[in-house]
């Protein structure tokens, strides 16, 4: 029998946190579902400075996260680079890949390490449910298969990822996956939402992962209330509860990207065993 083994990555530097217990629900699910033995590991990136050994896992996720996604000279900075470059090179040298998704702070870490825009800091918070619109590429993309245009999901952000770079990314083969559909304010660029990286690495500057009991609890903090409703209006934070019973948004998201990501992963891994 196949061991497929996922390293889930925590950039939540010790900051309790609704997404990564969502990624940890969500791996624990897949490996309930699989015949193969499935073994979970995780890793506190920011705090203890762990980082895995590519070579012995086949997936890996790794989450969100507060502060800045900008270098500060910290152990765990470079380390973490390394895994990325580490994981893009493994791919391109050998039959077996490796799998990696991610989310929100590592996407952006991951963006500014290999120079694909600007990422810097949003004067306000962005916090809820966002319309998220898929690119040209992103039509094709089979981790959006089944979800509507625009398809929906958890946005919490302190940086952004905007006026991408075109060349670099061409010249790396990255592709734009989906954009912001809108902006708070019309002078305000629209935001970088997802990226297919390589055929084996994607990431997400919203939140796959969210569930509704997790937005719930999210929204029981002042801070991210305030944010929705400074940014958007009542109007906005009203919706965003209306949103989070609805099959055809967070729920959807959860239930597609995630789970097909890993599914992807294992087909492909099995087919090479």
């Amino acid at each position: 029998m196949t061991n497929i083994r996922i390293a889930l990555l925590d950039m939540n530097n010790n900051h309790s946190n609704q997404g990564f217990r969502n990624i940890k629900e969500l791996s624990e699910a897949f490996r309930n579902g699989s015949e193969e033995n499935v073994s979970i590991e995780i890793f506190d990136v920011r705090s203890k400075n762990e980082v895995p050994n590519i070579e012995d896992f086949d997936i890996f996720i790794s989450s969100g996260g507060p502060g800045t996604p900008h270098k500060e000279g910290l152990e765990w900075e470079k380390k973490y680079t390394h895994f990325l470059d580490s994981v893009y090179e493994h791919n391109k040298l050998y039959l077996r890949k490796k799998y990696l998704f991610l989310i929100c702070h590592s996407f952006q870490v991951a963006s500014i390490h290999w120079e694909l825009g600007n990422i810097c800091q949003r004067n306000t918070l962005s916090f809820g449910v966002i319309p998220i619109q898929k690119t040209e590429e992103g039509e094709d993309e089979f981790l959006f298969e089944n979800l509507q245009e625009p398809f929906y999901g958890v946005d919490s952000r302190s940086f952004q990822f905007i006026e991408p770079n075109y060349h670099r990314i061409e010249e790396l083969g990255m592709k734009i996956m989906a954009m912001e559909k809108f902006c708070s304010h019309v002078e305000l660029e629209k935001a970088v939402m997802a990226v297919r990286f390589s055929n084996e690495i994607f990431g997400t500057q919203f939140h796959p992962e969210a569930s509704p009991e997790a937005l719930l609890e999210n929204l029981k903090n002042e801070k991210n209330r305030n944010a929705i409703i400074e940014n958007f209006g009542i109007q906005k934070y009203m919706e965003t509860l209306d949103s989070i019973e609805n099959e055809n948004k967070l729920i959807a998201t959860r239930a597609q990207i995630l789970p097909r990501f890993l599914q992807f992963a294992k087909s492909n891994l099995l087919a090479m065993a």
